[in-house]
């Protein structure tokens, strides 16, 4: 039980950092207000949730 929790952070770590990295080139390249910029953010606010347990990580889609 203990391994499928480790590895489920695992995996939301690497989407968490592959979300972090997307958002910040589509900010570089469209500038902060831009409406992807803005919603790729709120994706990673979803993720890093779920990360610190406020939402239950099985919702994470």
């Amino acid at each position: 039980m203990r391994t499928k929790m480790v590895y489920k952070q695992h995996v939301l770590l690497k989407q968490i950092t592959i979300k972090k990295k997307d958002m910040y080139k589509k900010a570089k390249q469209l500038g902060y207000t831009h409406a992807l910029v803005i919603a790729s953010s709120q994706e990673l606010d979803t993720l890093l949730n779920y990360y610190q347990g406020i939402f239950p990580y099985d919702e994470v889609g």
